[in-house]
């Protein structure tokens, strides 16, 4: 059953401490991808991950666009009045961006370690109605102290407040009965996970929370249905319901999810900086196309492939082998700069082989590769242009900042500098995963060492001008109208060698990344 309700796209990675400086672009990736939403799990007693909230907290401020959620919270672990409080302080701060998944509790024997009080499966349900009515009252400062008489949770006369910015929806990560009936009668949204939920089972567990909807007196189409999903960009690789399969397969299996099981909200659980991407740029687009046009036309009954039809489709190809059928981008000598970031000249060639056969799948790891660098080309051609436009005289600092808003990018007074600051951190990114991990991994290719040596020079070099064009963003912040031919002279030569990087990247290590893959 489609309830109508808007389509929304997310990210779900892993806060893991060792990883930060990765976790923070996965973020930045997801809101210049055009993704609505980022959400961080919550298990205090994990000690490999970053507390939630305070991740929350820094990711929200690095953001101008995307909406934030605990996927959800620990309950057994936060207070209901801290965790209240901590919620409409941060809706206020993001100008109303934050919404907040609830969990009942699992891992029983991690919480009380952390210090928490174990609860049998009923109980934890019931601690959680009862902090539902204590935050919600927080969020409510009416004049009236808030009293909630509770066997796990009580307010005996609080002041409550303050509100948050926007209502705050509460989403309940339920799949048991009661928890299901729950969510139906107080819930604003119902966020199970693939692999729990998987989605030969949503049909049934929706039919829970309309019942219990419409027992309460409620539309069960105010319940927002969100899904946890998780898969592989390569086909067949999908297990347990997972998705699986192209850019393509994806939207069509997730447009099915929404026609057929009125699923929603979409997170994709991924530590992939391309995978973000992909599921941004390519993925979430191609659902709401296929949604609208089911939904003008009636239809209700699209049905994406099963993970088995995806893999039939694909095996003829997979089996077979073919020559190389990814094709570098081309550099055609075009220079904006009089100046150079390096001798082109003296860069090392990776000698491909005379004769050689790829299979499917082994091509998947260089076309990647072309796809997260058209990505990042994207990304340049719109920073030039938000940059020229102001450089050139045909539009003011204040202009391109309008123009970015409808770019649903970053707005505030300092947007243009903000907006270029996160482009560059996004490259740096890029450079460094391919340093620590994609580069040691293919040196064992014979004869590509030279060539990844001369390119991690050039992510260096690249770096050392990102840090040039931030400097010079600053300066054209700081004064409106002064600054920009300087602003011009940098980023034309960011562009001429990060274009020329990017091709030649793409030209040396197509073979290598078809032989050994990225992992």
């Amino acid at each position: 059953m489609d309830y109508g309700q808007e389509l929304r796209f997310g990210l779900f990675p892993t806060p893991d401490a060792a990883d930060l400086d990765r976790l923070l672009v996965l973020a930045e990736i997801a809101e210049v991808s055009g993704l609505d939403l980022v959400t961080v799990q919550d298990h205090p007693y994990q000690s490999r991950h970053l507390d939630a909230w305070t991740l929350l907290t820094v990711l929200a401020a690095r953001s101008s666009t995307l909406r934030f959620a605990l996927n959800v919270a620990n309950l057994p672990l936060r207070p209901p009045v801290v965790l209240a409080k901590s919620v409409a302080t941060l809706d206020l701060v993001t100008g109303g961006r934050i919404d907040l998944g609830l969990g009942a509790g699992a891992f029983w024997d991690a919480i009380v370690a952390a210090g928490g009080s174990r609860l049998q499966p009923a109980e934890s349900v019931d601690a959680l109605s009862e902090a539902i009515e204590v935050i919600r009252g927080v969020w409510r400062p009416d004049g009236t102290s808030l009293r909630v008489d509770g066997r796990h949770h009580r307010v005996a006369g609080l002041h409550p407040g303050p509100a948050p910015a926007h209502p705050v929806e509460i989403w309940l990560g339920a799949y048991k009965p009661r928890m299901l009936r729950l969510t139906g009668r107080y819930a604003d949204g119902w966020l199970p996970s693939m692999g729990y939920a998987d989605p030969d089972q949503l049909g049934g567990m929706n039919d829970v929370i309309d019942q219990a909807a419409r027992d309460a007196g409620r539309d069960p189409s105010s319940v927002r249905r969100l899904y946890n999903v998780f898969g592989s960009f390569t086909p067949g690789r999908g297990r347990g319901g997972a998705l699986s399969g192209t850019a393509e397969n994806w939207a069509e299996q997730l447009a099915a999810l929404a026609v057929e099981d009125g699923m929603s909200t979409f997170i994709l659980g991924t530590d992939d900086p391309g995978d973000v991407r992909r599921f941004g740029e390519e993925v979430a687009p191609s659902v709401r196309d296929l949604v609208d046009e089911a939904r003008r036309s009636g239809a209700g009954t699209t049905r994406a492939p099963s993970t088995a039809e995806v893999v039939a489709t694909s095996s003829t190809t997979a089996q077979g082998d073919s020559r190389l059928d990814v094709h570098p981008t081309v550099d055609d000598g075009t220079r904006l700069s009089d100046q150079a970031a390096w001798d082109e000249g003296t860069r090392p060639t990776f000698p491909a082989p005379a004769s050689f056969t790829y299979s499917a799948v082994q091509q998947a790891a260089p076309q990647h590769l072309i796809d997260v660098h058209d990505a990042l080309r994207a990304e340049l051609a719109r920073l030039r242009d938000i940059v020229e436009q102001v450089a050139d005289g045909r539009t003011s600092v204040g202009s391109a900042r309008s123009a970015i808003n409808r770019m649903t990018l970053r707005q505030n007074n300092w947007t243009l500098g903000a907006y270029c600051e996160q482009y560059c951190r996004i490259v740096t990114g890029h450079h460094t995963l391919e340093d620590v991990s994609v580069f040691p991994h293919l040196r064992r290719v014979d004869g590509v060492g030279p060539v990844l040596d001369r390119l991690e020079e050039e992510h260096e070099v690249i770096a050392e001008l990102l840090d040039h064009l931030d400097r010079a963003l600053v300066a054209l912040v700081a004064d409106e109208g002064s600054g920009t031919q300087k602003l011009q002279e940098v980023l034309d030569l960011v562009t001429d060698a990060l274009l020329s990087h990017l091709s030649y990247e793409e030209r040396e290590l197509l073979h290598p990344l078809a032989q050994a893959g990225f992992q």
